[in-house]
């Protein structure tokens, strides 16, 4: 299975809700609002990980926690500035949630 860091989206979450709602009306079944979703996790792991170029740079004032587990990293930061080429953005507390793009795990359908 893929990660599914990105169900919690907004594209992500409109998925979702779009499903439920199709599920409750009797249009699909549970089992293929799941492998949508499985397709969509699949999708997204692999579109961003081949197609996105794009690099920045963030600098944290503070470090407050950082985790390490099933291969995921997570960190908390405070007072991060973000940076790239043309833009900076601030942020008062961020989480940063990584994970190997190349490592990402196979689904049933690879």
């Amino acid at each position: 299975m893929a990660y599914q860091l990105y169900r919690n989206t907004t594209l992500g979450n409109t998925l979702q809700e779009s499903l439920d709602e199709l599920i409750q009306y009797g249009q699909i079944t549970p089992q293929l609002a799941l492998k949508v979703l499985v397709y969509f996790d699949k999708t997204m792991n692999n579109s961003l990980a081949q197609k996105v170029k794009n690099r920045l740079t963030f600098k944290a004032g503070k470090l407050n926690t950082y985790r390490f587990c099933d291969n995921v990293w997570t960190f908390l930061l405070s007072d991060v500035e973000f940076r790239d080429v043309q833009e900076l953005a601030k942020g008062e507390t961020v989480k940063i949630v990584a994970c190997d793009g190349k490592a990402v795990p196979p689904t049933k359908e690879d």
